[in-house]
């Protein structure tokens, strides 16, 4: 069994456990393929309800990420026994595929990655009296971890603290946050041309976002809206790619898209006005 002790040097266990502010529950080496890239080896430490991806044992700052928040299943992909080390864990968008040296590690994986996904203990699993306990306890600490969590928000929402969860609030939100509809959002983007070519709204099902861009091209007339989901989650915000983005706030889901296309993106902020009030008689 893989025991949580500081593995690497004191030094990089505090480094990353600064970097991620989460507890760290359980670690080891995972061979991980996401999507349509080739498996990867990484040292591996689930923190939180996340897992967190490292090229090895020294590395302080994380290469990769996976939110378990919104896990669905955790299942051996097949059931003959040469493949019992693969393990399918499915989310709402993708499939990831992690691989260990042996069933027995898979299981315990399994076992660490169902219970603070699901917030319980997992009884179909094949585990011993001491792993259980473990997974018992890991239980305790996730669920005081999230209720800690949720009274740190809401007591810095009562005195203030910038929050970017309230569509409504509009002062709290990036310029370049407009409360339209996925047409309406491709129609400013298409007829304001000189105000931007990003903009961020609110999502279909109310709950989560949208970026949606024009496409920076040198003729206009071809240029096409593109729009992307963003998620929200307890920790931040995820921009749903096939390598997902995970970040604070939509300040940085703004900044992140301008980054990734060297400033060819620019918010879309309108600078146009009604010069007369009209009413209907």
């Amino acid at each position: 069994m893989a025991a949580v002790v500081d593995s690497a040097p004191r030094r990089i266990y505090m480094q990353r456990t600064k970097l991620t502010s989460l507890p760290l529950y359980y670690e080891g080496f995972l061979w991980i393929k996401r999507g349509r890239s080739k498996e990867v080896k990484y040292w591996t430490e689930l923190r939180g309800a996340k897992l967190f991806f490292y090229s090895d044992k020294k590395q302080e700052k994380f290469t990769d990420s996976l939110d378990l928040q919104y896990l669905s299943s955790a299942s051996d992909k097949h059931a003959n026994q040469l493949q019992w080390t693969e393990v399918t864990l499915k989310l709402p968008n993708e499939e990831v595929y992690i691989k260990t040296e042996t069933a027995d590690v898979a299981e315990e994986w399994k076992g660490f990655i169902l219970t603070v996904s699901q917030l319980s203990v997992p009884t179909c699993l094949t585990l011993l009296p001491g792993q259980i306990i473990q997974l018992k306890e890991v239980l305790e600490k996730e669920i005081s971890r999230r209720e800690s969590e949720v009274s740190r928000r809401e007591s810095e929402s009562k005195v203030g603290h910038p929050t970017y969860q309230d569509v409504g609030d509009l002062n709290r939100m990036p310029p370049c946050f407009y409360n339209v509809s996925r047409q309406e959002a491709t129609e400013k983007l298409t007829k304001e041309e000189n105000s931007g070519n990003l903009l961020i709204r609110p999502g279909a099902d109310g709950k989560n976002y949208a970026v949606s861009i024009r496409e920076p091209t040198e003729n206009s007339t071809r240029a096409q809206v593109k729009h992307y989901r963003v998620l929200t989650t307890d920790h931040g915000f995820v921009i749903e790619l096939d390598k997902p983005v995970v970040l604070n706030s939509l300040d940085e889901v703004v900044n992140h898209f301008i980054d990734e296309t060297r400033g060819k993106l620019r918010p879309f902020v309108s600078d146009i006005y009604d010069t007369q009030i009209v009413f209907p008689r």
